[in-house]
């Protein structure tokens, strides 16, 4: 099924179609981060390792991004990081799924953060490619989705990880393998 642009969109059946819905309260999430400049600027004093163990303790505050999304860092080790996520309302897109922007944040921040453990005392990594195989969709019913992130190879210049996200069942919602680019932090 297309939109044929031509064709105007019947306003009669929106309207027969939305006649008397009540749509309920209006829902709201508050989210708060700490200035993101400052861990950032601790990162550079610290190891990857040292800086991720600090992040999944508490002691360092997460970045914004984490609290957007209402996600939690729940475990590191050398090479590795795993993220926890449990679907709400706000993650969900026109069809009442979690929107595929949602998995793919979690996958991308499972892998970048198992690089980082890898890298030493004044070094950071960006994304550079990433790619992403959707699975299975997920809604409240799939429970928290955990995202584990590996490295398969870590380099100087260029560092290889992949990441997987599995259901409360155990079942794989996603995958991505990815590459990233590691740099001194000037």
């Amino acid at each position: 099924m297309s939109i044929d642009e031509t064709q105007p969109i019947s306003s009669d059946a929106v309207d027969a179609a939305i006649a008397g819905i009540d749509w309920g309260e209006v829902r709201n999430r508050n989210v708060t981060w700490h200035d993101p400049a400052i861990p950032a600027q601790v990162a550079t004093t610290l190891s990857g390792i040292d800086y991720m163990h600090a992040l999944a303790d508490g002691r360092i505050p997460a970045p914004p991004i984490v609290g957007l999304i209402d996600a939690r860092l729940t475990s590191v080790t050398p090479g590795a990081a795993e993220f926890t996520l449990t679907p709400n309302e706000s993650h969900f897109n026109p069809i009442g799924a979690v929107h595929g922007g949602i998995i793919c944040t979690l996958l991308d921040s499972a892998a970048g953060c198992a690089v980082h453990t890898t890298l030493p005392q004044g070094f950071g990594y960006t994304s550079v490619e990433i790619k992403v195989n959707f699975m299975r969709g997920t809604t409240l019913d799939s429970g928290d989705l955990i995202a584990r992130g590996w490295v398969k190879k870590a380099g100087r210049r260029v560092a290889f990880a992949e990441a997987e996200i599995t259901d409360s069942l155990g079942r794989t919602v996603a995958t991505t393998s990815t590459s990233l680019l590691v740099f001194e932090v000037p």
